[in-house]
């Protein structure tokens, strides 16, 4: 037992100054490359591995949140009928088309506005027809509303001229 004891001691002793004995040389060769040895080339500095090396703070390798995109603003546009365009149906029938774009919520309406003023009820369709316009120029205008009624995009203004044949 004692020589195992001993055995021990002399190896961990041995073994501690073998790892003091030992030195690493850093410098740079020809080429200017770095060049580690256990042996001192010319120029070269001993690196002391008595001091703690540079360690980093740990760094969070979490990815960063996404926010979600924002919401595309919502475009309405009339395409029919074409601004300024002349209308010709005697019996005042007028079909006004428009385009939402993107696709609206469910709970939104459409409204339409016919010479300034509301013309129905909000629906959910782009497709309107007015009956019995009269002769001359009307304007009109699509407006976007959302679940509680507040505006959310307009159309620009669409003007047309209504052509009837007169009666007298």
């Amino acid at each position: 037992m004692k020589l195992l004891w001993l055995s021990l001691t002399l190896l961990l002793v041995a073994s501690s100054t073998l790892a003091q004995e030992k030195k690493i040389f850093v410098g740079r060769d020809a080429n200017g490359v770095l060049v580690f040895s256990d042996s001192p080339l010319p120029g070269s500095e001993e690196v002391s591995l008595q001091s703690r090396p540079n360690i980093m703070e740990a760094t969070d390798t979490r990815l960063p949140e996404k926010k979600p995109p924002a919401p595309e603003p919502y475009t309405v546009s009339i395409t029919q009928p074409e601004n300024e365009a002349t209308v010709r149906d005697n019996t005042g029938s007028v079909y006004i088309s428009g385009r939402i774009s993107p696709r609206f919520q469910r709970g939104f309406r459409v409204r339409l506005l016919f010479d300034g003023k509301p013309h129905g009820e909000p629906q959910n369709s782009a497709v309107f027809v007015l009956r019995d316009v009269d002769r001359g120029e009307h304007n009109v205008q699509i407006e976007l509303l959302d679940q509680n009624g507040k505006l959310i995009a307009t159309s620009p203004l669409t003007i047309f001229y209504m052509h009837r044949t007169r009666i007298n």
